[in-house]
């Protein structure tokens, strides 16, 4: 009896082996889709299945650019106390590129805000209710706002409140025009009134802002480049000196009165461009 029960466990245990190993011979074979269909569920299964040795995609391509930042300042002869500042700027210009695009993508939805205000008010005066405005918004305009819109048109198609919807959307577009549509929409809801009329004056407030904009941005343009050229001259300077005649430069380096004017000189060069921004960068 014993003997018979010990069979009984045994073949138990192999039962419930099966799908773990099943996902193991599937993660060999490097099909994920098998691999994610047969992994195994229940309470007995094992949470995650991964080899101890199994490294993060993420992690080579992070440093990534710090490898490439020390390749260029070899190339480049940079001096040996300047690599890991090389490499530091190298290391973020992913940021960078991402805050780039992040812009862009703000500047985009505002511009592109007014029409669509317009074409909702458009079809709300041709009888149509405000989540098909949206959706006339998500057909009629293109992207970025379409795809915002969509989203927002979507999560009320699923219950979500439009209010709610809305400021989502204002959450993922931190825009002050668009937080006028969703507080006029929020008020309207609650006290009513004549949402067309109210988006065309909100629409024609953000054109008359766009065209004061445009001319301080005229206004200002000798300041901001006057700017870029000031932040760019001492550290062209720099390089320039130093290819002509490096001794001279590492004096700054070697000696402890050329590391403190280096640092003088980097927050100085700090403290400048926050001035000049601030000076330039006039709020509308």
């Amino acid at each position: 009896m014993k003997a018979h029960g010990t069979a009984s466990c045994a073949r138990t245990e192999s039962i419930r082996s099966r799908p773990a190993r099943r996902y193991q011979r599937a993660t060999r074979s490097g099909t994920a889709a098998n691999a994610t269909r047969m992994r195994p569920h229940g309470p007995g299964a094992p949470s995650e299945i991964a080899s101890p040795t199994e490294r993060p995609s993420w992690v080579p391509r992070i440093g990534f650019p710090y490898v490439v930042g020390i390749v260029v300042a070899n190339l480049t002869r940079t001096p040996g106390p300047l690599y890991p500042l090389v490499s530091l700027v190298f290391g973020l210009v992913p940021l960078i590129w991402l805050l780039f695009r992040r812009r862009k993508r703000f500047k985009s939805f505002a511009k592109q805000l007014p029409d669509a205000l317009e074409l909702i008010g458009r079809a709300l005066r041709s009888g149509h209710s405000l989540a098909s405005g949206l959706h006339v918004v998500v057909e009629e305009m293109p992207v970025p706002i379409s795809s915002e819109f969509g989203m927002a048109y979507e999560e009320q198609n699923l219950g979500i409140p439009l209010e709610q919807a809305l400021k989502n959307m204002l959450k993922r577009m931190p825009n002050m025009d668009l937080k006028f549509f969703v507080t006029a929409v929020a008020i309207q809801r609650q006290a009513g009134g004549d949402m067309a009329e109210i988006l065309d004056k909100i629409s024609y407030i953000i054109r008359e802002r766009f065209k004061i904009l445009g001319q301080v941005q005229a206004l200002t343009g000798e300041g901001r480049i006057s700017g870029v050229v000031l932040m760019a001259l001492p550290i062209a300077l720099f390089f320039a000196v130093y290819y002509l005649n490096p001794d001279y430069v590492m004096l700054l380096f070697t000696e402890e009165l050329g590391r403190k004017m280096i640092a003088v000189a980097a927050v100085l060069q700090v403290l400048g461009a926050i001035t000049i921004k601030k000076i330039v960068n006039i709020k509308i």
